[in-house]
């Protein structure tokens, strides 16, 4: 789950208000999207009109205005709407930085982590038809909820038996079947809206939002994935998954223990010493580049509350509690493979490698002119800045402590990633990634996010290519 309700960083549920009702049905939404869009029309035009009379300066701002409100306007009614359009409108967010104005993208970033919960009315008799009541007399279940999001909420319960402390899942109903009508009029809507280019093809974006949001309300693959990992970190101290309860669990309910932990940002997180940050940090990474190079098999949500930070009392180790496992990517091996052979050639600076691995999976083709292949190398070396040599003259001298560790708290990477990938991409035609890649670098900037807000200092080239190496070697698995 990707919540705006998950609880704040000092443990308590913040107040917001709540949805009293959902339009679950195909016309309604249908009706309350058209109406936003011919709205959206109306509004165009008095923009269009009111361009011709205004400066070059002038116009340019006025532009960029009209982007950020009519995005706001989308996000606003499709925080209501809930269910698959505002998850629709959440996965745009990612492919948006391709092709929508960086306005529109900022706007619809928003929908990531600002949505109200929904009453308990609501969600109650999904439960019921669920479980049944001889099942849900055995639970006491707090009705506010401690999690909510775009597909459903997360609820605290108690079993009555012996005390045990659970979370349960609920579906908003409706959501699964208004998946098709949703994505279509949501791609209408967006061109009626002008966010996009003129004569940009999005179906294949829309086809793969289709997909993802189909995976997020399969609760039996959520749980299959969930108990997956549980069983591969069983043995490993630095991580809690949650134990699936079958028993509370159906296709609209997911029910597991509640695993207690504070968020990365609280304050008795990040007041332990660097040593137990940098443990944290490494455990992180580790377990990002095992997912990918070893499994194939990555939880591509990087929102922070889907991992808590449990702080060891007395001899206990920290661990990092692992939660919702949702939106789970299982990757080919053959891609797992081919970026690989990117990420080897962008530490040991083999462009000719980096280049290999780009065509394999789509990224380039050959007859590129050499300044757009350079361009390419460039900004693959760049990415895996935190994994070079302590002596690579590349890594700018303040990112490194006395030591010549990689100062990830202190680095504006992402920043200088973007600018350089912005510039590459005026250089070259425009080329949808391939789907594989945006989740993936999706997980990847959360896990410098997470390593940056933990202010850690470590170098991560060992921890990489020690998974490069156990990526090599690992079994083909099933996909």
């Amino acid at each position: 789950m990707s919540p705006s309700d998950k609880p704040s960083q000092d443990g308590e549920k913040r107040a917001k208000g709540s949805i009293s009702s959902l339009k679950t049905g195909s016309i309604e939404r249908g009706v309350a999207l058209t109406k936003l869009g011919v709205g959206a029309g109306a509004k165009i035009m008095a923009h269009s009109l009111a361009n011709i009379f205004r400066g070059e300066v002038e116009r340019d701002q006025a532009k960029r205005d009209f982007y950020q409100r009519q995005a706001q306007i989308l996000a606003d009614e499709l925080g209501q709407l809930k269910g698959s359009v505002m998850k629709a409108g959440q996965m745009l967010s990612l492919y948006g930085q391709y092709f929508l104005p960086e306005e529109a993208v900022t706007v619809l970033s928003s929908l990531q982590d600002d949505t109200p919960p929904v009453d308990w009315r609501v969600v109650a008799p999904v439960l019921e038809r669920s479980l049944g009541a001889a099942r849900l007399r055995e639970l006491e279940i707090d009705e506010t909820p401690i999690a909510a999001a775009s597909l459903g909420q997360a609820h605290r319960a108690r079993r009555k038996s012996d005390g045990l402390d659970l979370c349960i899942k609920v579906q908003y109903p409706g959501v699964a079947n208004a998946i098709e009508s949703d994505v279509r009029t949501l791609s209408r809507l967006l061109i009626m809206t002008r966010l996009t280019p003129k004569g940009l093809d999005l179906a294949p974006v829309f086809a793969e939002v289709k997909e993802m949001l189909h995976r997020e309300v399969d609760y039996e693959a959520e749980r299959r994935f969930t108990e997956q990992f549980a069983e591969r970190l069983a043995g490993d101290e630095r991580f809690v998954v949650p134990q699936v309860l079958g028993e509370y669990s159906t296709r609209e309910v997911l029910t597991t223990t509640y695993e207690h932990g504070k968020g990365v940002r609280h304050a008795d997180v990040q007041g332990i010493n660097l040593e137990r940050r940098n443990r944290l940090g490494r455990a992180f990474l580790e377990l990002f580049l095992t997912e990918f190079f070893d499994w194939g098999t990555v939880q591509s949500d990087p929102h922070f509350g889907n991992y808590r930070i449990r702080l060891g009392e007395n001899a206990e180790p920290d661990r990092i509690v692992l939660l919702d496992f949702g939106a789970t990517r299982v990757f080919p091996r053959r891609f797992v493979n081919n970026y690989a052979q990117i990420v080897s050639g962008a530490v040991e600076h083999d462009r000719e490698r980096i280049f290999s691995g780009a065509k394999a999976i789509g990224l380039m083709q050959d007859g590129f002119p050499d300044n757009v292949v350079d361009a390419f190398a460039r900004l693959c070396e760049l990415i895996v800045e935190p994994f070079s040599g302590k002596d690579d003259p590349a890594v700018p001298a303040k990112l490194r402590n006395a030591e010549g560790e990689y100062c990830w708290g202190a680095s504006d990477l992402p920043m200088r990633t973007s600018r350089m990938a912005a510039m590459n991409t005026l250089s070259m035609s425009f080329r949808m990634p391939p789907r594989e890649i945006v989740f993936l670098h999706r997980r990847l900037a959360g896990v410098f996010i997470m390593l940056a807000t933990l202010g850690c200092e470590f170098s991560g080239r060992e921890l990489l290519l020690d998974a490069l190496e156990s990526g090599d070697a690992a079994q083909p698995y099933l996909v």
